[in-house]
């Protein structure tokens, strides 16, 4: 359906927003916090207008429902943590599409920031290459580094973004071979 990555952002964006649709990508079974090796993936929500745009955008919203899933599981281990306000920074490929970035920040409800570095985990990996050198700072040292490119906020409204949530549970509760 797109011929590159960098294709699938503008494309989700052309979505009709009546129509909702679900990936669930559990091409290798579901991790946490649902812990299903055998679910398989799946699409809900198809009807004859869905079309490439609209499953463009149920796979970039797939990362933003996973993140979701994530960071609930996490208040729920922590639930005295849960109202600090959630700021969560990204990086990696995919952070470089701007739509991907708002979609996760319109899921999560929280901010999402991204670095002027967006590769963070090759740094991470030279950082501590130098480290054990020692030729690169302290931990504070390395984590001033750090730089704001820019802050995506939530644009979504509550009432659509928990619709829009329920439906992710529901997709992915069909999906799973463990009832829970």
């Amino acid at each position: 359906m797109i011929a590159a990555v960098d294709e699938s952002g503008p494309l989700a964006a052309t979505a009709d927003p009546a129509e909702q649709v679900y990936l669930v990508p559990a091409f290798v079974g579901l991790g946490a916090p649902w812990w299903d090796a055998a679910a398989r993936g799946a699409i809900f929500g198809l009807t004859r207008k869905s079309g490439a745009a609209e499953l463009a955008r149920a796979a970039i919203e797939a990362v933003g429902y996973q993140t979701r899933d994530l960071l609930e599981a996490m208040r729920a281990d922590w639930p005295s943590a849960a109202d600090t306000g959630t700021v969560l920074r990204v990086d990696g490929g995919m952070t470089a599409s701007e739509f991907m970035i708002q979609c996760l920040a319109d899921i999560i409800g929280a901010p999402v920031d991204r670095p002027v570095v967006m590769e963070t985990t090759a740094l991470g990996a030279a950082y501590l290459a130098g480290r054990a050198a020692g030729v690169c700072p302290d931990v504070d040292g390395f984590a001033a580094a750090w730089k704001l490119d820019r802050r995506f906020e939530p644009r979504l409204d509550r009432a659509t973004r928990e619709r829009k949530w329920a439906g992710w549970r529901d997709a992915v509760r069909r999906t799973l071979t463990k009832h829970q």
